[in-house]
């Protein structure tokens, strides 16, 4: 269907950006050169507001580590910033820690006439260099000093350097400007708003509530596709006993409201709504241990999960969790009977890895022919 009111640059948009940028928004708006426009505003100033997220991310997490190498290394006894000092014994990682502050420091040289001031250096330190610190090869300092930046984390410094790399990568697409369209961002705020909270809830606080990206995203002004359908395979016996599905960590999804199974040819009738999802959970019986320890309701689901799928053979590890409804939830979706998928012939099951589709086309659906 056609925009009622066209967008008064539908066609001379393509003067400005590239067709290999603009396609995937003419895509996602079926050929529809008005709404293509519209979602080309929208993921702009979806762009605009996460950036704007990112700022506290990125202020809270510099200071609370520099806050605590500065106490580390007894920077206000010797009168020397900590960056400047020796800060690991492996020659390769202090010289990569020299260089950037080097860097840092000619920058700072060429664009002031006066001499650089410690915070200035602080401040400008890229998100990647903080990322840095929390790397396997500061484990010792991790455990020394680094881990009271993050007081409020479960204490593994890999929980917090996967997330902390994971908010850097999806930094790089917002300053690259790419298209935000098939990136989940409601998760990455979600991701954005733990790691605050690590450092500080009460900052965490500040942040949900003044952070735009919710709203922004609301306002998406073309349908897209709110399903994501997996292959049941072990998935579906794990959901019937968790109400979860569970996956390798760091796998990519686009934002989706709701998760479908597929199996035998056919998409089950239970579709459920996604309560949470989580990334790189640390799947061991201490693990299971320091959540029930929490008291958060989540924390202990989440425990439950791990627990079950242990005693059905999953093995230690990190994996991804989407907490599920049950059947007769709100937002649960349950079809009058499975959608059959006729095509046949070697590669042709509707999905082997995720597949997505718009739920309302799953209630109207006689087939995968007409999803």
């Amino acid at each position: 269907m056609q925009s009622v009111t066209p967008h008064p640059h539908a066609r001379t948009v393509h003067h400005w950006i590239s067709l290999g940028r603009y396609h995937p928004y003419l895509a996602a708006a079926g050929g529809d050169e008005s709404k293509a426009c519209e979602l080309y505003e929208w993921s702009v100033a979806l762009t605009g507001a996460s950036f704007e997220a990112f700022h506290y991310v990125e202020v809270v997490t510099r200071n609370a580590i520099d806050r605590e190498m500065r106490a580390h290394l007894n920077e206000p006894g010797r009168g020397i910033p900590w960056f400047l000092l020796t800060v690991s014994g492996k020659r390769q990682v202090q010289d990569g820690i020299d260089r950037n502050v080097s860097e840092v420091r000619a920058r700072l040289r060429r664009e002031h006439s006066q001499k650089e001031t410690r915070d200035q250096i602080i401040a400008g330190l890229s998100f990647g260099f903080w990322v840095s610190m929390l790397g396997s090869e500061h484990e010792q300092l991790w455990r020394e000093a680094l881990h009271r930046a993050f007081p409020y984390s479960s204490g593994k410094r890999h929980d917090v350097a996967s997330a902390m790399n994971a908010l850097r990568v999806f930094r790089n697409r917002l300053a690259h400007h790419d298209s935000l369209l098939a990136t989940d961002v409601p998760f990455r705020l979600s991701q954005m708003i733990d790691v605050v909270a690590w450092a500080d809830p009460d900052a965490a606080r500040w942040l949900r509530r003044i952070e735009r990206v919710t709203e922004v995203h609301r306002l998406r002004p073309a349908a897209r596709n709110d399903t994501v359908v997996v292959p049941a395979r072990n998935a579906w016996g794990l959901y019937q006993s968790t109400r979860a599905y569970v996956c390798q960590a760091g796998r990519s999804f686009q934002p989706v409201d709701h998760l479908a199974f597929y199996s035998q040819r056919q998409i089950l009738p239970e579709v459920p709504k996604i309560l949470f999802r989580l990334d790189n959970v640390d799947w061991t019986v201490g693990e299971v241990n320091r959540l029930r320890a929490t008291g958060e309701r989540r924390d202990a689901l989440l425990a439950d999960i791990i627990e079950v799928s242990r005693k059905q053979g999953w093995t230690e590890g990190r994996y991804q969790v989407f907490g599920l409804t049950a059947p007769g939830s709100a937002g649960h979706l349950t079809l009058p009977t499975p959608i059959p998928h006729h095509s046949r012939g070697r590669g042709s099951a509707f999905t082997q890895g995720q597949r997505y589709v718009v739920r309302d086309r799953l209630r109207r659906a006689r087939s995968t022919a007409d999803l």
